[in-house]
């Protein structure tokens, strides 16, 4: 039986792409699709999960605020 052993660099590089695909419409779903793709980008890369979530909500809040017309 053949095993796949994922890379953390790979599956980091997966959920970042798909976290910047997905901004939100309203403020609560910026935070909550950012949260969610800082904290699995943190699984992924071996840190904090709630840290990389706090991280995440805030960047993709600020993000979607600041340029909302590439949200």
């Amino acid at each position: 039986m053949d095993t796949h052993t994922y890379k953390p660099a790979s599956v980091f590089a997966l959920v970042t792409l798909l976290g910047l695909a997905a901004c939100g419409d309203t403020l609560g779903e910026q935070a909550l699709l950012g949260g969610a793709a800082g904290g699995g980008a943190a699984v992924a890369a071996g840190g904090d999960p709630l840290t990389g979530a706090a991280v995440g909500a805030a960047a993709n809040v600020a993000y979607c605020q600041t340029y909302p017309e590439r949200c």
